[in-house]
């Protein structure tokens, strides 16, 4: 069988950068993509995948991925991954600019994402039997919790466009997932909410006996890529045990009552 040909978006970093090594390991073909090309050039030396820097968010850099891509294999699969929380503050008092920020790294990035790239999943399809779409979105696309009306607005956003996308592809080799993380620490996400405070992000998992790493989700995605074709994962909501609800999580260790 040919190697398989991934793109991770959102590479440089976090979840995208754990998807990238743990795809290579598994002898994938990996295309990481993302803003920051140092970052990205740690990667490939670390890992031998392809590497592209682009913002997502302007379309003439998409068109060019695209391109770069089109110069390769067969395209099996996409993992939208990129994205972010801007601020955390009541919809009253929020900044509208770090909404538009979110709506378009979270909403609006990905679909620039799925629209260029397409065709080339078609093509992907034509060579393997199927192609596969998998987007990370968030359980704030799933439940709301106060302070995170852009984020949630958001990530709701992307939950509809992924079931939207679904439906569409209906009669197509291509399957369409979501993955749904709950509390995932790692470097970045919190630091960058919170605007570089460093306290206010460490607090978020105070006390919380093990939250997600970066890893896990990646294991959960490589994992739903490499169940047969005829399988879709539509929906896998992924939580750490501590973690009932977006607004209800154990800050002690976990033990048996009684």
């Amino acid at each position: 069988m040919a190697v398989r040909r991934v793109v991770v978006t959102g590479a440089s970093s976090g979840i995208g950068a754990a998807t990238v090594r743990l795809f290579r390991a598994h002898g994938w073909d990996v295309v990481g993509v993302a803003r920051r090309a140092d970052r990205l050039e740690a990667l490939a030396a670390e890992t031998g995948a392809s590497i592209f820097a682009a913002d997502l968010t302007d379309q003439d850099q998409v068109d060019a991925f695209r391109d770069f891509v089109a110069q390769g294999p067969p395209l099996h699969a996409l993992v939208n991954n990129a994205g972010g929380a801007f601020g955390m503050e009541s919809v009253e008092e929020s900044d509208p600019e770090d909404w538009t920020r979110m709506f378009d790294v979270n909403v609006v990035a990905v679909k620039r994402v799925i629209t260029a790239l397409l065709p080339l999943l078609r093509d992907g399809a034509r060579a393997h039997g199927h192609a596969d779409i998998l987007t990370v979105t968030s359980i704030a696309g799933h439940l709301p919790y106060e302070g995170g009306g852009g984020y949630n607005g958001s990530k709701f956003a992307l939950r509809a466009l992924v079931g939207v996308l679904r439906l569409e592809l209906n009669g197509e080799p291509i399957r369409v997932i979501e993955i749904a993380p709950g509390m995932v620490k790692t470097d970045e996400f919190s630091l960058t909410r919170f605007g570089g405070d460093q306290a206010r992000a460490d607090a978020v998992y105070a006390g919380v006996d093990n939250p997600l790493t970066a890893e896990d989700i990646a294991e959960v995605i490589v994992l739903a890529l490499e169940l047969p074709g005829h399988v879709n994962l539509d929906l896998v909501t992924v939580k750490p045990v501590a973690q009932a609800a977006p607004h209800k999580v154990a800050r002690v260790p976990l033990a048996p009552r009684g």
